[in-house]
């Protein structure tokens, strides 16, 4: 079965919602299981005066661990454009991919004409994924912010 019927975009939506369902689903398990992490780092209570540091180190590396899930994410999309042969190599469908996810969408690449929607679907994924990732972020903030607050125990 062809999914691209000449002149519609139904292989794009065919491909593109799922992509769409399953990076979603692994940002969110990933921000799950990043964020259980954060707050056993950060959820005993801490002198005041080394909470700050140690706050600035844990977002940090939580920030790191966040944008490798964003990569991941890029490769899945990346995979998929190789495997419909819309993007010559490896290379030039992740920088795309990255490109698309970000909506920097300044790499000097096009996918072929038949999946060129696909490239616009990503985009609306990247948005909903910093979307996730920035409110995990301030979540994270407005949760563990309180604890360097508490007064130490004696």
């Amino acid at each position: 079965m062809n999914p691209n019927i000449a002149g519609t975009w139904i292989g794009d939506w065919i491909w593109g919602a799922p992509l769409i369902m399953v990076t979603v689903a692994i940002h969110v398990c990933g921000l799950a299981v990043i964020g259980e992490r954060v707050v056993s780092l950060l959820g005993e209570t801490v002198a005041h005066r080394r909470f700050m540091p140690k706050f600035a180190l844990v977002m940090g590396l939580t920030s790191l661990l966040v944008t490798a899930l964003h990569g991941i994410e890029g490769v899945i999309w990346a995979a998929a454009y190789r495997f419909l042969d819309a993007l010559p190599d490896k290379r030039s469908a992740m920088l795309y991919s990255l490109s698309a996810l970000t909506t920097y969408g300044h790499a000097n690449l096009y996918l072929k004409a038949q999946w060129q929607l696909m490239g616009a679907l990503e985009a609306l994924d990247g948005m909903l994924l910093f979307g996730l990732t920035t409110a995990f972020l301030f979540a994270m903030i407005q949760r563990v912010w309180p604890l360097g607050t508490r007064e130490p125990r004696r």
